[in-house]
């Protein structure tokens, strides 16, 4: 146990020692100062020139969120044809069929929108070409869309007053070429000299030693699980995601998986506070957020090292702690530190099922999906933590009778009805869905659909309320992971989700940056004595407060339904 508690400790060190010298890097990057990436700028200047833009062009936030929806439009449509045309297209050695309208919305959405969302199986339900041309193209330019969009807000607090807020395309492009094509051609070479297939051959056979003769999927994998981790997507190239031997060879590439997914969102919080030129406050948003994660890894581990109470009862030795849904290769210990990690970023692979941890366990990583600002995703972990440190501002300004100010900037009622809107959409959107399918589940279980909603769920009870609400709770945190019990390749599920998909990217997105681009363009007030100080230990503990209150405690009674009453009814 202590060797494998020691090996996600080194796991995450090794995050930081990578993630935080590159969100140093990156502020440079995004500040057009002169870096040793400059070497890049030919290829560059050859993109906007074949694509007709102007880098230099300065936007305001509103000018910004316009090119981002407008391209984002562009490749939703552009997915979804693709999709349920696969079958007649090229690079299909294993004669997939095509996706059905239905699931080809679905999955369109879920990749545009950075959630990776799989209603389908990977390897039976993709071709070679919709994995290249759809799936990891959109792996890539998704993730760029979450970090060219926080890059605007880091640009509104850069200087003092502000309408210039930059250039989305050259936040874009730079968040492409120098930051995630490098660093996933590092990381594919990785996994393809330790056994992930590059092959664009078919499926393979042999003979097993029971001697049956088993086909087994393959493919050009490793260059799709590099940028699915590093961008914070999350697909997997094959249906177990993760789990899968050939997606995830062994304890090494666990390793290099798991620092590729956390060292953007680590990178992210540094590169805002150097790239203002607040160094104290990066170190205090990485404070707060390493707390919450803390607060949910080591009550899981002890859940999860600690074993199945079902099984102790059979008096059965559970030395390994509760490995149902676990690979052996990785254990109960990394396997829960990675569930931890995918759920608090928006990554959303998995290498156990999720499905089969125990009852607190998955309300932990609930609850990291609920709170979605712990890390976060490539650039939107921190847009949706700045919407809770407006909120800390607001109230903590009226509890000491000052002015609201966020350096420098007044936080007025504008301001906060957009933190507050933002905030209970979170909510509203996965409880409201919820709802609606537990109601459907209940009350039409016998309809004369293809699915019967009746049919939905493999687990009755607690644990199948627990599903419908992860499902939901992971397609608004742009997460993507499921409690696989639930039957959910039908047309509610595809059509629900994916409403909840574009509800929870885009308006979190645009929220922050509008607060932003309005707080950019007021007066600036220089800091005294009666200045509310954001960069300090207080205000850190304060919006952790905010957070637990607003984020956390609003899903309790789901909660309570869910996998609370699974635990004391085990």
């Amino acid at each position: 146990m202590n060797t494998e508690l020691l090996g996600i400790i080194t796991t995450y060190l090794l995050t930081l020692a990578i993630g935080i010298p590159l969100g140093i890097h990156l502020s440079r990057v995004f500040a057009g100062e002169k870096v040793w990436t400059d070497f890049l700028n030919p290829l560059e200047k050859g993109i906007y020139k074949l694509s007709g833009i102007n880098p230099e062009q300065s936007m305001n936030w509103k000018q910004h969120m316009k090119a981002m929806l407008t391209i984002n439009m562009l490749w939703l449509v552009y997915a979804f044809f693709a999709l349920i045309f696969q079958d007649k297209l090229p690079l299909n050695p294993d004669g997939n069929p095509a996706q059905t309208p239905d699931l080809a919305f679905n999955t369109a959405i879920s990749f545009v929108v950075n959630c990776n969302l799989q209603h389908y199986s990977g390897e039976s339900g993709l071709t070679y070409f919709t994995q290249h041309f759809v799936i990891m193209f959109l792996q890539f330019v998704s993730a760029a869309t979450g970090i060219a969009a926080a890059v605007v807000l880091f640009k509104a607090f850069r200087d003092k007053t502000a309408t210039n807020l930059g250039n989305f395309w050259f936040f874009f492009v730079r968040s492409i070429t120098r930051l995630l094509l490098p660093l996933s051609v590092i990381i594919a070479i990785i996994l393809a000299f330790n056994g992930t297939p590059t092959s664009y051959e078919g499926k393979d056979q042999y003979i097993s030693l029971q001697g049956d003769s088993v086909q087994v999927a393959r493919g050009p994998a490793a260059a799709m699980i590099a940028i699915k981790h590093l961008g914070t997507n999350g697909g997997g190239w094959f249906g177990a995601n993760s789990a899968h031997p050939l997606e995830n060879p062994n304890y090494f590439t666990a390793m290099v998986e798991l620092i590729a997914q956390v060292i953007i969102p680590v990178a992210m919080i540094f590169a805002f506070g150097y790239f203002i030129r607040k160094k104290k406050l990066s170190w205090v948003i990485f404070s707060v957020m390493t707390l919450g994660m803390l607060m949910l890894l080591i009550p899981a581990l002890i859940s999860e090292t600690g074993g199945s109470p079902a099984i102790e009862k059979m008096e059965i030795s559970q030395a390994k702690g509760a490995m149902e849904g676990k690979e052996v290769r990785f254990g109960a210990t990394a396997s829960t530190y990675w569930s931890t990690v995918t759920t608090i970023i928006s990554t959303g692979s998995v290498n156990a099922m999720h499905d089969s941890t125990m009852p607190l366990t998955g309300m932990y990583q609930l609850i990291a999906m609920m709170v979605n600002c712990f890390y976060g995703g490539c650039g939107v972990g921190i847009l949706n933590y700045f919407i809770f440190l407006i909120i800390a501002v607001f109230i903590s300004g009226l509890m000491v009778g000052r002015t609201p100010e966020f350096l420098g900037h007044k936080v007025e009622a504008r301001e906060m009805k957009i933190a507050s809107i933002i905030a209970l959409l979170h909510p509203f959107i996965i409880l409201v869905g919820a709802a609606i399918s537990a109601y459907t589940h209940t009350n039409y279980a016998d309809a004369d659909w293809a699915v019967k909603p009746g049919n939905w769920l493999n687990n009755p009870g607690f644990h199948g309320f627990s599903e419908m609400l992860y499902e939901f709770t992971s397609a608004a945190a742009n997460n993507g992971s499921g409690f696989e019990g639930l039957g959910d390749n039908n047309i509610f599920w595809n059509v629900t989700t994916g409403l909840v998909l574009i509800l929870g990217r885009f308006l979190p997105i645009i929220g922050p940056v509008a607060i932003a681009g309005i707080l950019a363009q007021k007066k600036y007030i220089p800091e005294s004595t009666g200045t509310l100080r954001t960069d300090t230990a207080t205000f850190g503990i304060m919006t952790f407060a905010v957070i637990v209150i607003i984020a956390a405690l609003a899903f309790f009674p789901a909660l309570a339904l869910g996998p609370i009453a699974e635990y004391f009814n085990q």
